[in-house]
């Protein structure tokens, strides 16, 4: 019998080395976004944060989340990010070591937007009056109440 596991229904999470080089790419992407080395003017109209890079298992694709501060014109900013991804993907190639320079796409990272709308739910006063802890007392918890069944 094997030692290693080797069911491959079980999805791990993604190992160390997708981990850090996808931190790799990030750091390479909002480097040449913040010294607007893409010659666009719906890019350097806007800023544009990185908060999160997926890498492939095989280090072959590389999936470059992204958003624009205030929100707007994120289709357009995702488009001109397509339009330059072969220069993106060829100055990653230059700032990262790998053997292969991973492909790479954009996403609209809404993950801000998920939890602000959260947020607005837990401040809510329907949901605040069902967390208040000083809500409606029960009647049990009244220590009047105890003297008199005793």
């Amino acid at each position: 019998m094997s030692r290693h596991r080797s069911d491959s229904s079980v999805q791990a999470g993604p190992s160390q080395r997708q981990l850090r080089v996808a931190e790799l790419v990030r750091h390479a992407v909002a480097e040449i976004l913040a010294r607007g080395e893409i010659a666009d003017p719906v890019i350097s109209g806007h800023l544009i944060t990185v908060p999160e890079v997926r890498m492939s298992p095989d280090l072959r694709l590389a999936t470059i989340y992204v958003v624009t501060l205030g929100g707007k014109d994120e289709s357009a900013v995702l488009k001109a990010l397509e339009a330059h991804h072969k220069f993106i993907r060829t100055e990653i190639a230059h700032r990262v070591n790998l053997r292969y320079a991973p492909d790479i796409r954009f996403r609209r990272d809404d993950r801000f937007e998920e939890a602000e709308r959260i947020d607005r739910l837990l401040r809510s006063p329907e949901v605040a009056r069902d967390l208040d802890p000083a809500g409606p007392s029960d009647e049990t918890d009244d220590p009047d109440d105890e003297e008199i069944k005793s």
